[in-house]
């Protein structure tokens, strides 16, 4: 395909370097310059840029090395967000059975959602003059400001009515993506955990019993994705990207997209939806009956949370169980997430990281051709 998805495609993160890693570590002890870090961050996105376009793959991105979440550092720079810490414990599951224990932070806002200036705009500038393939931002979906906390982390007295606050965020959204497009971005994924822990037959229930209705809350995070890219030039391409937990090799949510696809599938009005199926978490292909085709669906066969790589023949014949519900020249084939969704990365060394990318495009090849 010449224009995004692409058949070999990658959701967004890499592993960080050591070097990035120690750099950024010395920063937040106040032993290193904010400049001296943004050269080394310059340095390490041009290597793992060349080291993308060096595996095959078309959709470069800047591996998110300047983040440390893949949500965090682009919300609490929306004015009205604080973001705070050590609110509640989430338990990452491992398939070994083991738990991972995570503090994650959360979202509160506190006053009126606005665009206070460019969030990504520096970052995709130089990312843009560092490839000459297509660059990719990746963002977190505007729902990543509402689940986690709910009703009870968005202030009443700013926001009594939560229409309000969610033509608020929305709007951010659009001045931003607005921001991007005149850069030149047309290569735009959301990323969002919530509509695939809404698969979940646990959390749907915890979900209603907070008051809230699973299914109208995915009809509202497909009409947020929609209102905030209502606005995008024509040329450019607008993915989600599904996510069931993605933290030191760890995962949160399990279940089928069936209670979700229906509504996401139609109601979401986007060009490719990248949807976990890397395990038996993710259930069957039977939901994709209901991909319109209009879109591409980004198969995530392939896991990001293992060092081995998956045996050719292996992910081949999932695509052929996928293609019973859907034609295969409407598909393409990823890793289920990033690397490294947050700084911490996964449970792999970077060397892992390219086989099995270098391995996304071989399958890919064989199964489409030439990429």
């Amino acid at each position: 395909m010449s224009r995004p998805p692409f058949r070999a495609d990658h959701v967004g993160s890499f592993l960080r370097p050591e070097r990035l890693r120690a750099a950024r570590e010395r920063f937040a002890a106040g032993h290193m310059a904010a400049q001296e870090l943004h050269a080394i961050e310059d340095d390490c996105i041009r290597e793992v840029v060349r080291a993308q376009e060096n595996v095959g793959l078309k959709g470069i991105t800047d591996g998110e090395f300047r983040r440390t979440f893949f949500h965090v550092d682009f919300l609490e720079r929306l004015h009205g967000v604080e973001v705070r810490y050590g609110e509640f414990a989430a338990h990452f599951k491992k398939s070994d059975g083991t738990e991972v224990g995570f503090a994650p932070p959360t979202m509160h806002v506190d006053s009126k959602v606005k665009w206070a200036g460019p969030i990504q705009g520096p970052d995709f500038d130089f990312l843009k003059s560092a490839t000459t393939r297509t660059p990719k931002v990746c963002i977190p979906a505007p729902s990543m400001l509402h689940f986690r906390g709910g009703r009870e982390a968005i202030s009443e007295g700013v926001y009594p009515d939560l229409e309000d606050f969610y033509a608020d965020l929305t709007a951010a959204y659009r001045a931003e993506i607005a921001d991007l497009a005149a850069r030149g971005l047309r290569y735009l994924q959301f990323d969002d955990t919530n509509l695939a822990y809404l698969c979940d037959p646990d959390i749907r229930a915890r979900t209603k019993a907070r008051g809230d209705d699973p299914d109208a809350l995915t009809r509202l995070y497909c009409r947020l994705i929609n209102d905030s890219i209502r606005d995008r030039p024509r040329d450019m391409t607008v993915c989600v990207h599904l996510c069931r937990g993605n933290f030191k090799s760890a995962w949160v949510a399990q279940g089928g997209y069936e209670p979700v696809a229906e509504i996401l599938l139609n109601e979401m009005k986007i060009d490719g939806f990248f949807l976990e199926y890397d395990d038996e978490r993710s259930g069957d292909f039977a939901p994709l009956r209901f991909a319109p085709k209009s879109a591409t669906v980004v198969l995530g066969l392939m896991s990001s949370k293992r060092a081995e790589p998956e045996p050719k023949d292996d992910v081949k014949r999932r695509i052929d169980e996928a293609a019973k519900y859907i034609p295969l020249s409407q598909c393409a084939l990823s890793h289920q997430c990033g690397f490294s969704s947050t700084a911490h990365g996964n449970d792999l060394t970077e060397s892992d990281q390219w086989i099995k990318l270098a391995r996304l495009v071989e399958i890919a090849e064989e199964v489409w051709g030439k990429i």
